[in-house]
């Protein structure tokens, strides 16, 4: 009997030291979203989100924001955004002095369509961005492809499957900052929020107010209609 005890812990600390190895590369990629739609045409947000480079330990980097979108026509908005973006060192939670303390005014273009039963989605980002160290200009281009299954919930569907691409570009050389991959699954319970898990890679290139890493993404989404 005490062999078979002593196996059992073995194996069990073990397993913990899997897991563990398995997480240490991991970070965490936290969002929680408010949505508002005033009419049919337009509709304002807020988000905030809260990442880490370990597995929810040595958190270094929040964001506050909030906008509006308008559409424009079928498959067509344009929206405008603002918020606080902080960026620590690493090595611990919130280390000082920050790497970059950052207010971002960022227009967008957004351009939507179906092609057979996936989702299509272009966004255009072009970001103002007053930085600790000065004073900046960045592009982005997303290309997001979803898949809505399941059960109708208020018009849409239960699940939605994405996958997505994004690429950070600037008027200053090397040009070319960074990447983005990434792949969720979103789940609404109700017509009022939605759950995604999900998983993203990033790539930086030379720069150094945020170090690519392997993120877990959970985001919590909070639909309202006036």
């Amino acid at each position: 009997m005490m062999q078979k005890k002593s196996r059992l812990l073995f194996l069990i600390s073990i397993s913990f030291k899997l897991l563990n190895a398995q997480y240490s590369g991991l970070g965490t990629w936290n969002i929680l979203s408010l949505s508002y739609q005033t009419t049919p045409k337009l509709s304002v947000f807020a988000e905030s989100q809260l990442r880490s480079l370990g597995f929810y330990h040595q958190f270094h980097y929040y964001e506050a924001k909030a906008g509006f979108q308008y559409k424009v026509a079928p498959g067509l908005s344009i929206g405008l955004g603002a918020g606080t973006y902080q960026t620590y060192r690493e090595g611990g939670n919130f280390v000082v002095p920050k790497n970059n303390d950052e207010f971002r005014l960022w227009p967008q273009l957004v351009l939507n369509q179906t092609v057979l039963k996936f989702k299509v989605e272009q966004r255009y980002r072009s970001e103002m961005r007053f930085t600790s160290n000065g004073y900046r200009n960045r592009f982005r281009y997303r290309l997001s492809v979803s898949y809505p299954f399941g059960k109708l919930m208020d018009g849409q569907k239960q699940f939605v499957v994405t996958a997505s691409n994004e690429i950070f570009f600037t008027d200053r050389e090397p040009y070319f900052e960074r990447n983005r991959i990434s792949a969720n699954l979103q789940y609404r319970p109700s017509s009022t929020y939605a759950m995604m898990l999900g998983y993203l890679h990033q790539f930086d290139y030379k720069i150094n107010d945020e170090t690519g890493r392997d993120f877990l993404q959970v985001g919590l989404y909070i639909y309202l209609k006036k």
